[in-house]
């Protein structure tokens, strides 16, 4: 098969989902209202709420939120076949990211700007949130470690693209000055950050950097680790418009000009996919199709992670409610779209079924890897790119997702460690929590050994984890609906669907993890299975009591009172 028509068949459906279904859920379910005062407002402090507009903060919500995974997840899952992996992540955009990014983003507005770990005591009860707030702590570590290590492969195996990842840190300071303290027009200062983004990543092919070894008594792979962590450490702390808000949008655009450059090679040399649509012939060790596709594929369909971001930065800086749906669905969108980059890329990036499959000889293969080469490959056939070049474009903009992330989850991570130190009565700091975050993050990281080998430890849990995690966020976002006497249909029937998935495939794991005698696994295992039933029936608990209660009255939601409301 082509690919051209699945290219244009996901843009069309992306577009018809942010056109017709986003509006009914902004106008019919949430009432988005454009006078409503928003925490940015209310709480204005310079630092962390900070009116923004709304396209500076879709691209640093995006990129937060993307990452590397929503090119990992479906460039490891087409080995079930491109169409289960097409399926799931645009009808999971349209009907489940998008309703859920969507409705943390206006819960937590609803609420101070609240995180969605202190929004479930509210909503759901104390009882549980102590484990919601396991769940997102394990969550957020497996996101700090791993993409730490990711960052670091890529850094080492593309060395063309050091000096266009680190660049960008730089111009991101010079367009966040420029907006914030120069106010400067934002269109002039995109036209010039990105064609200073363009001219690193073309400086960058031409002169690869390669670190000598050892290199300040470690090696390349160690340094890169340890460089990723003090980065991540210094850009958590800084004022949000200083760094992350700036890189965040830079690369969101970045990340639609690479898209653009994919698509239109695909336009162009309307490359063939060579993978089957229904591979009846995976590896051995493969597992089933269901229920693992549902967490494989986490970002780029629906990911709890988005939750934390909604309700840990994003909404602390949106300027309109109405905004948030420009933000939140239209960012589950960019997702997709460049999980359906990743899905043509894997499998229309390779000359034969042969190629293909000795790239997927195992579950699990593929991944950046694939994306990288698959769509180095179509950029040289469509555009004429050389190959080298291709490669750093999508290897740059693999590294510049990732390492967003990495520093909003270390920032998102001081949160929860704040978080817990109130439970505890303990006051923690923002650099107290940081360098406990960042020690956290490390000492897992470095676990089993100087490479950064124990980063990907626990990263087997991410998608179970990160799929119960979204299915609890919904459940909030359900009881606020009902609660309000308004139509939680668009919320529970995604919620009902992911969790059974989610659940069913910890469950499986669960047995993987024991068969394999992985103790360390089948226990955080058994506490995130335990944390979410727990936490589900909770919120069974909380959708009947709000649906048999009078309706809450209109300002409900933004009083001062913290913990269950009811």
């Amino acid at each position: 098969m082509n690919a051209l028509p699945l290219l244009l068949i996901g843009l069309a459906m992306f577009a018809g989902g942010y056109v017709l279904y986003s509006r009914f859920l902004g106008n019919r379910v949430y009432k988005l209202d454009a006078s409503f005062r928003t925490p940015a407002h209310e709480l204005q402090d310079g630092v962390d709420y900070v009116p923004t507009n709304k396209f500076v903060l879709w691209g640093h919500h995006f990129t937060s939120v993307a990452g590397a995974a929503p090119i990992v997840g479906p460039a490891v899952a087409v080995i079930w076949g491109w169409l289960p992996a097409f399926l799931w992540v645009t009808l999971g955009t349209i009907f489940f990211a998008g309703m859920h990014d969507l409705g943390a983003l206006w819960a937590s507005a609803r609420n101070k700007g609240r995180s969605i770990g202190t929004l479930s005591g509210r909503y759901i009860g104390g009882r549980g949130a102590n484990l919601f707030l396991v769940v997102i702590f394990l969550l957020l570590l497996m996101v700090v470690a791993a993409f730490a290590v990711v960052i670091k492969n890529l850094l080492i195996s593309t060395p063309s693209a050091v000096i266009p990842a680190w660049g960008a840190v730089a111009v991101a300071l010079l367009i966040g000055q420029a907006v914030y303290r120069y106010k400067m027009s934002l269109g002039l200062v995109t036209v010039v950050g990105v064609a200073a983004l363009y001219g690193l990543i073309l400086l960058g092919d031409a002169v690869p950097v390669e670190l000598p070894d050892p290199i300040l008594g470690m090696s390349p792979a160690t340094f890169w680790i340890v460089a990723l962590f003090v980065y991540a450490g210094i850009a958590s702390l800084l004022p949000v418009w200083v760094l992350l808000q700036p890189r965040d949008y830079i690369n969101g655009v970045q990340l639609f000009v690479g898209l653009g450059i994919l698509f239109v090679s695909v336009l162009l040399s309307a490359p063939t996919i060579v993978a089957p649509a229904f591979n009846d012939a995976v590896p051995a060790g493969t597992p089933d199709l269901v229920p693992l596709l549902f967490v494989t594929v986490a970002c780029g369909a629906i990911s709890g992670f988005h939750g934390m971001v909604s309700s840990g930065t994003s909404s602390k800086q949106l300027d309109k409610e109405t905004d948030a749906r420009f933000v939140g669905y239209f960012g589950a969108v960019g997702e997709g779209l460049l999980a359906l980059g990743a899905i043509i890329a894997a499998t229309a990036g390779y000359r034969t079924l042969a190629d293909w499959e000795a790239v997927y000889s195992a579950f699990g293969e593929g991944g950046v890897a694939a994306f990288v080469a698959g769509g180095g490959a179509i950029l040289n056939s469509g555009l004429g790119l050389p190959v080298s070049l291709s490669s750093t474009v999508l290897a740059t903009m693999a590294i510049l997702f990732a390492a967003t992330t990495m520093d909003t989850g270390v920032r998102l991570l001081r949160f929860v460690v704040q978080e817990a130190g109130e439970v505890a009565k303990v006051r923690i700091g923002n650099v107290a929590g940081t360098l406990i975050t960042l020690a956290v993050g490390a000492g897992l990281t470095f676990s089993q050994g100087a490479g950064g080998e124990g980063g990907l430890r626990i990263w087997p849990l991410f998608g179970t984890s990160n799929q119960l995690l979204a299915s609890l966020t919904l459940s909030i976002v359900a009881v606020m609906l009902i609660r309000k006497r308004r139509n939680p249909a668009p919320a529970l029937i995604p919620l009902a669907i992911v969790f059974v998935m989610a659940f069913w495939a910890a469950v499986v794991q669960l047995g993987d993890f024991y068969d394999a005698r992985d103790w360390l696994l089948l226990s955080i295992d058994l506490v995130i299975i335990v944390a979410a039933l727990w936490v589900a029936f909770e919120a069974v608990v909380a959708m009947r009591r709000a649906s048999q209660e009078p309706p809450e009255a209109l300002d409900a939601d933004v009083t001062e009172k913290v913990g269950p409301a009811r």
